[in-house]
């Protein structure tokens, strides 16, 4: 039987002031619990079905606290439309530390990215693309968001995520004498380019691009052409999809 209070604080962890408050997470859904279970998360809570157990076997020492229940009972806690068969609430884990030095490889700095999926996309991307470090403004989506958790098919736990501001990150890529390049509608085209193996790649906000303060410090303008012959074509690409493209483009530079 899962009880109001533990409804009540599932409920809360949709808000990041809740989050921030109980140091907590939600994950949800068979593969990302079972990659949680198999990291070095602290599961304060664990809620799985006989579904779940039948695939995946666990101990009491997996969590904090575990409670079986069926698909019924699962349902009515979950904030997903259609739940699977687990549900776990992690404790946050401390911050990485900010390098010292520019990673090797690239880096991507999410300027302002607001949407919880462009953001869980991207960090799965990166995960994808071995990128291990992705800088995010402050006022970027919170990375703990359940939707970005979602979103991130468990690659959240992979990558190392920092929130600055990007001067901090430029200053880094000063030191190493490594360019910023930033993605914009009206840039070199990505294909024509000969990119480094260690480089900054600033993606902007949704409806607004990359903001005017982070520009000034972009030292090569990137676009992904269009190659629409229709007269009426797409305006532009989501950031997400602009990111996996860009990513495959860097990593193809430097894999040849």
């Amino acid at each position: 039987m899962i009880g109001k209070s533990t409804t009540k604080l599932i409920n809360s962890l949709a808000l990041k002031k809740y989050r921030t408050k109980e140091n907590c997470f939600l994950i949800e859904g068979d593969k990302m619990v079972k990659e949680a279970l198999d990291s070095d998360l602290r599961i304060k809570l664990l809620i799985v079905t006989d579904q779940f157990t039948s695939r995946f076997s666990i101990s009491q020492t997996d969590a904090e606290r575990i409670i079986e229940t069926d698909a019924k009972e699962l349902k009515k806690v979950s904030l997903l439309q259609h739940p699977q068969n687990s549900l776990a609430i992690c404790e946050i884990p401390e911050k990485a530390d900010f390098p010292k030095s520019l990673p090797e490889g690239l880096s991507i700095y999410l300027d302002g990215v607001q949407d919880p999926g462009n953001m869980g996309t991207i960090v799965r991307i990166c995960d994808w693309y071995g990128i291990q470090h992705v800088f995010c403004s402050p006022d970027s989506v919170d990375l703990y968001n359940p939707k970005v958790i979602q979103a991130s098919m468990g690659s959240f736990s992979r990558i190392k995520l920092h929130e600055c501001d990007f001067e901090e990150l430029s200053v880094l890529a000063k030191n190493a004498e490594a360019p910023v390049f930033g993605a914009f509608m009206n840039g070199d085209n990505i294909y024509q380019q000969q990119l480094p193996k260690q480089a900054v790649l600033v993606m902007g906000n949704e409806g607004n691009g990359i903001r005017p303060a982070v520009e000034k410090r972009i030292t090569n303008k990137l676009s992904i052409p269009n190659f629409s012959e229709n007269e009426i074509k797409a305006e532009s690409l989501n950031v997400s999809v602009a990111t996996a493209i860009l990513c495959s483009e860097f990593k193809r530079a430097y894999s040849k």
